[in-house]
């Protein structure tokens, strides 16, 4: 297993940003059921994790992508992520919006960013992969050229993998389901009997009923 993996998934499950749930599921905003819930969004309350969030995404980018001129956060989880990690590179920072401001200039990334720039995109959860291939083509539309995508969590679904690959962009996690699982289990969060029915949710969410 990948140490900073490890080390993230533990830290995760700590503050408790990650709950699993297998006999108790939780309901997702797109209607899913899923004994698995992620909120990254805590990790910006503590200030130990939170450095160590923006580090290992800043050590991501430079090992990973180190010509970005740029950094895009995705709205609205990534936008403090994004700037965190923007600022320790001493790069621009914009971020996309979901959809386009109903008033004003009708912006839907925020921010200046030149045509032609080389941008890095920061999320903090990957889930299908929609709305970040969304800030991903939006980025595109405006002439940004994405050089990658780094982001604190993946579920792994296949259908992400799919769309990545087929929107060409590589993306690096700081962790991911597996490593999240197999921590839950060696510090008796879940049980080996739950194993199997998160693998049959993680492989099929959409039908998953529990």
């Amino acid at each position: 297993m990948d140490k900073l993996k490890t080390d993230f998934a533990s830290k995760l499950l700590e503050i408790k940003a990650i709950k699993l749930q297998p006999q108790a599921p939780f309901t997702w905003a797109s209607g899913w059921k899923s004994p698995f819930y992620c909120d990254n969004r805590k990790t910006l309350s503590f200030t130990n994790i939170r450095n160590y969030v923006k580090l290992e995404l800043v050590h991501a980018v430079l090992a990973n992508f180190p010509e970005a001129e740029a950094v895009a956060g995705v709205a609205t989880g990534a936008i403090a992520q994004g700037a965190l990690v923007a600022d320790e590179l001493n790069l621009p920072f914009v971020y996309v919006r979901s959809k386009a401001k109903d008033h004003g200039m009708g912006n839907l990334i925020e921010g200046e960013i030149e045509p032609g720039k080389k941008v890095v995109v920061v999320e903090d959860l990957i889930s299908t992969g929609g709305s970040s291939l969304k800030a991903v083509d939006a980025l595109r539309q405006h002439g940004c050229q994405v050089v990658g995508m780094v982001a604190s969590y993946t579920y792994g679904f296949p259908v992400a993998a799919k769309a990545f690959e087929d929107a060409g962009v590589r993306l690096v996690t700081l962790t991911d389901y597996e490593h999240v699982v197999a921590e839950a289990l060696r510090t008796g969060y879940i049980a080996e009997t739950d194993i199997q029915l998160l693998h049959n949710w993680r492989n099929d969410p959409a039908h998953w009923n529990g």
